[in-house]
């Protein structure tokens, strides 16, 4: 088969800054990228094969390391197991953004784009029957759930019922976790991290002039009691990631 197979992913999350580290990797010469970001091989398009997914590396030079970033992976339930067994030995980078931010943010990006058509508190009290029976559908190869992947606002933001389903096939070794946020405050750290990770020469940050896919500041104007409510859904998130990574978030 022509075409080789990617070195790294980014598996994650949705509305955590994957834009961004996409944009940042394809301005270093070490590192090839597809130009269309989020294949979904291993979440939506598993059935088309391993030579399909090949063939979106065939630009890649001798000495450059291949990836690609689907945030969908880190959520869907069948793409752990499904990465591990073409790309043992790869690496993954997670970006975890603010549990209640990230349910937000992945809220108005639905509304923007039309896929979501109920206001935001009603959306969230539907949310567990509208992924009622998912991991079912997703687990055919060619399964597709359009809640799973589109209305799925709080349990996308529940990282320590995601991030386990990787540790159990990956070494620690072949993940880095990083919090979204400091991508955006520290970027030049945090770049530097993630060269080291993946075995790139150490280049300068690229310029970056504002976030990409950036939403338009609607969660600003969600009421405090309903973000309080979320924080007390989402408290065993915090708990554990902090637990689990050292990472934490600040609460208003």
């Amino acid at each position: 088969m022509s075409g080789r197979l990617p070195d790294f992913l980014g598996v994650g999350v949705q509305k955590g800054g994957t834009t961004t580290l996409q944009r940042l990797l394809e301005h270093h010469s070490g590192a090839f990228l597809p130009p269309a970001k989020e294949l979904h091989y291993f979440s939506l398009h598993h059935a088309r094969g391993e030579a399909w997914y090949r063939q979106r590396f065939v630009g890649a030079g001798a000495g450059q390391r291949c990836g690609e970033i689907t945030p969908y992976y880190v959520f869907h339930p069948a793409a752990p197991a499904r990465i591990q067994a073409l790309l043992p030995q790869a690496r993954l980078i997670l970006l975890l953004r603010d549990p209640v931010d990230r349910c937000l943010s992945q809220y108005f990006h639905s509304r923007r784009l039309g896929l979501e058509w109920l206001e935001l508190e009603p959306a969230l009290a539907a949310e567990v029957q509208r992924l009622e029976g998912s991991d079912a559908v997703l687990a055919a190869t060619s399964g597709r759930h359009l809640s799973h992947q589109e209305h799925s606002y709080l349990a996308r933001s529940r990282y320590e019922q995601q991030l386990p389903r990787f540790e159990a096939l990956f070494s620690p070794a072949q993940l880095l976790v990083l919090r979204s946020e400091d991508l955006f405050a520290q970027p030049g750290r945090v770049w530097g991290h993630v060269l080291a990770f993946l075995g790139l020469d150490a280049v300068p940050l690229p310029p970056l002039a504002q976030p990409a896919n950036a939403g338009r500041g609607e969660a600003a104007a969600v009421p405090p009691g309903l973000r309080e409510q979320l924080q007390e859904q989402l408290q065993p998130t915090y708990d554990w990631v902090a637990s689990r990574y050292g990472i934490t978030w600040p609460h208003p």
